[in-house]
């Protein structure tokens, strides 16, 4: 049994995992890789209501993913921490070796 320091750590990680782990909020984590931007743009990129994107980026604030300022009557978001984006690049590589594998058992199959 982990350490109750690693345990805390651990409940920490997941609470990101969670704050991430939903396909609206990494397309707006992808869009903000290439800096910061208004809430407008954000909803127009991903295709969703202002609204509902704007949930989703007040819960990606409060887990410590995204940072946010006003600027006139516009809300400016940034990553907080660019290497959230290196999780998904790994999460990519998964999804490539589980192709991979499923490639083989096709194979195997025929």
């Amino acid at each position: 049994m982990p350490d109750k320091k690693k345990l805390l750590l651990f409940e920490k990680q997941a609470e990101i995992a969670k704050a991430v782990a939903h396909p609206l909020r990494i397309a707006i984590l992808n869009f903000l890789k290439d800096g910061e931007q208004c809430v407008c743009d954000i909803a127009g990129h991903v295709g969703a209501e202002r609204s509902n994107v704007s949930r989703h980026l007040s819960l990606m604030v409060s887990a410590g993913v995204l940072d946010c300022r006003k600027e006139g009557l516009k809300v400016i978001y940034r990553l907080k921490c660019v290497c959230i984006l290196d999780f998904f690049f790994c999460i990519t590589g998964v999804l490539k070796q589980q192709a991979e594998e499923n490639k083989k058992l096709l194979t195997a199959l025929r």
